[in-house]
């Protein structure tokens, strides 16, 4: 079955997760433009480490320069193409920097484009209300890492169109990814059910049950999970795991509440792979625990 892909794709935010969305969809053949506002050169240089790797894994049917040419990175959302079929919001969770985004790109953008924001757990509909037209816009939750992960979430609120959802399950089914369609809540079902494992690991690990390669090895080898919830609070960020935890806390009650363990170490830097030390040592250079 042939599935629809998207001529133009603008990505705004050039971080971890939007420079992977941006090389996904400019593996599949979509112009894409990423816009970043910040360090330009920092965003393109993630793009081209991605295909990088994606080339020596043999993941690229073109070479890395031909896939790079179908991209460019501008500075201002009034650059973004206006006859772009889908716009993706990836900047860091805040719902008020993610709504002045989205509504600046919707004055930029033609009736026609999919407006979608990148997000693990705020409210679709909560940011959909600066829209002049929330029927178009829908929440996409990319995993990381973005070209090795096979779901997106996508999430719909009660003001999402149905011809939105369907452009947007043919552009993941595209991007050779499955999708799964939910209801706009808190914390969606990934990062609902996700963040309820990992706190209670962290638990687990606080009260001395167990130690952190133990924990996964559990979930890894009895529930057949593909990584334990430790090792993927790291890879996540526990700085992320955190304010996601929060935000579940203060929408859904008591059982998300952090644990101290995971107040401590973020206070104290330990954020997980990116920093070097999580629940686990990282080697900084190589990305893999020591």
């Amino acid at each position: 079955m042939t599935r629809q892909t998207p001529d133009t794709v603008a990505v705004i935010g050039g971080g971890r997760m939007g420079a992977g969305i941006a090389q996904v969809f400019a593996t599949l053949g979509s112009e894409v433009t990423v816009i970043e506002a910040g360090d330009r050169d920092a965003a393109h240089a993630r793009i081209v480490k991605g295909l990088d790797v994606a080339a020596a894994k043999g993941k690229l049917a073109a070479t890395p320069g031909q896939v790079l040419s179908q991209v460019q990175v501008v500075a201002d959302i009034a650059d973004l193409p206006a006859d772009s079929a889908l716009v993706v919001e990836a900047v860091p969770e805040d719902v008020a920097l993610k709504a002045d985004v989205l509504a600046a790109a919707e004055k930029v953008v033609g009736a026609q484009t999919v407006l979608a924001t990148n997000t693990s757990s705020l409210s679709i509909g909560e940011l959909g209300v600066v829209l002049a037209d929330p029927s178009r816009f829908i929440g996409m939750h990319f995993f990381n890492p973005v070209p090795a992960s096979s779901l997106v979430e996508i999430v719909r609120s009660e003001a999402t169109g149905e011809a939105t959802v369907a452009a947007v399950v043919d552009y993941v089914a595209a991007l050779g990814k499955q999708s799964i369609v939910v209801q706009d809540s808190p914390g969606f079902a990934t990062s609902r059910l996700g963040v309820a494992l990992g706190l209670e690991a962290i638990r687990v690990l606080a009260d001395g049950v167990a130690d952190a390669e133990s924990i996964d090895r559990a979930m890894e080898l009895g529930y057949r999970h593909a990584m334990g919830p430790l090792r993927s609070t790291d890879l996540v960020g526990l700085d992320v795991r955190l304010a996601i935890a929060e935000h579940l806390a203060s929408t859904l009650g008591a059982r998300f509440e952090p644990p101290q363990l995971l107040r401590d170490k973020v206070s104290r830097g330990e954020t997980g792979r990116k920093a070097g030390q999580g629940f686990y040592p990282w080697d900084t250079a190589t990305k893999e625990a020591r």
